[in-house]
């Protein structure tokens, strides 16, 4: 297995190779325009952090930001104004409140489509204008929507680069993973591991190639042509997915779209873990969605997680000498591939072997995903909590 992983599976462990800090970005001839839509639901926290970030790009093309707040139940929307204030910010911002949840939408989905709608509705309008006075196309109109968390903060030039990839390789999507906190003990014991376990699942490389039929992307952080948005359908097409980035990305793909996906520091999540609770939670959340609610998807997931990660150190107990180096080999070439994300965290080698205690707890977080199905018990999130597929069409 570990063999198999190591030459089969698109490199997924070698991060240099999709490392977008150290890519080359060739600028385009026309820099696109680009709207960035940030849904934020109770983010006081982060929001000034995050707009301040988005409000300074140093960015050549035409950019603007809309904020959509979610129904916050703390002061995100005030502390918005108040940075768009600060920064005399107020003209390239416009911060609105979404309508009430509809029924078969999650949240963000929802949150992110009213960013879409109002932007198409300032279009329609500019457009109106710009037709009765025999004028060109709205310059400012998005050839890209930039979909990006309001618990992230981006470097000064994160859509510089990713603009700049997308014009270059004419890519329908582009997407970074951004950098998670991995500063407390959980999130040391359990965050990298969730960046090795996601490309293992969604190799970068297959993502890119488009022959393959594997599509993913990192929500925090999306480029997307707007043209691309509309062919399949809008946001309304996945309204109900749980997994949406990854859902966003398939979808785009299959509709024939170019994509691509990366890694960064340059953007960092400014979402803390401080106990295992908060990170198994943050698991548990999707990690049956992920398994389509199949109970034999489930059973097979463990016992894969067991051979893969588990059976390697039980072997050490083993009576046999050729099992125990066997298992020995195994542990190493794990460790030896986990080695490169420990150090993208720039964390000790030695974090590199807890991989196996690591695997246990996933597996826990993913039969406890599965057990609060089963019970009608969701996970929370932001205030929410959703148990079950939220239709029955969009389960199949």
């Amino acid at each position: 297995m570990w063999l198999y992983l190591t030459v089969a599976r698109g490199k997924f462990w070698h991060l240099r190779d999709f490392d977008d800090d150290i890519l080359k970005h060739d600028p385009p001839s026309t820099w696109p325009s680009v709207i960035a839509v940030v849904p934020a639901r109770n983010e006081a926290a982060s929001i000034a952090q995050a707009l301040t970030s988005l409000l300074q790009q140093n960015y050549p093309g035409e950019f603007s930001v809309v904020l959509v707040d979610d129904h916050s139940e703390d002061a995100t929307a005030q502390i918005a104004r108040q940075t768009a204030s600060e920064l005399n910010a107020e003209s390239r911002i416009t911060i609105c409140t979404a309508a009430p949840l509809p029924a078969n939408w999650t949240g963000k989905l929802w949150a992110l489509n009213e960013g879409v709608s109002l932007a198409a509705d300032r279009g329609d309008r500019a457009r109106s204008r710009a037709e009765s006075r025999e004028l060109q196309r709205p310059t400012w109109a998005p050839n890209y929507f930039w979909f990006t968390d309001a618990d992230v903060s981006h470097a000064s030039d994160t859509l510089h680069r990713l603009a700049a990839r997308a014009e270059r390789d004419q890519l329908d999507l582009a997407s970074l993973m951004v950098l998670l906190q991995a500063k407390t003990l959980p999130e040391r014991v359990l965050i990298p591991a969730f960046l090795f376990f996601f490309l293992k699942l969604y190799p970068p490389r297959w993502i890119a190639n488009s022959r393959a039929r594997t599509a993913g992307a990192a929500g925090g952080c999306i480029l997307l042509r707007s043209e691309a948005l509309q062919r399949i359908g809008g946001f309304a097409a996945i309204r109900g997915e749980v997994i949406d980035d990854c859902t966003l990305a398939r979808a785009v793909k299959r509709g024939g779209g170019k994509i691509w996906m990366g890694l960064t520091r340059a953007s960092v999540s400014h979402r803390a873990y401080t106990t295992f609770r908060e990170i198994g939670d943050l698991i548990a959340r999707t990690a049956f969605t992920q398994l389509r609610y199949s109970f034999p998807l489930l059973f097979g997931t463990l016992l894969a997680m067991f051979l893969i990660y588990v059976a390697p150190v039980a072997l050490q107990f083993a009576h046999r000498p050729t099992q125990r180096i066997l298992g020995a080999c195994a542990w190493l070439l794990m460790s030896l591939l986990y080695l490169p994300t420990i150090r993208f965290y720039r964390l000790s080698p030695a974090w590199a072997v807890t991989l196996p205690l690591t695997a246990l707890f996933y597996s826990y977080a993913t039969f406890l995903s599965a057990a609060r199905f089963w019970l009608g018990r969701g996970t929370p999130w932001k205030g929410r909590f959703q148990s079950q597929p939220i239709s029955r069409d969009i389960e199949k």
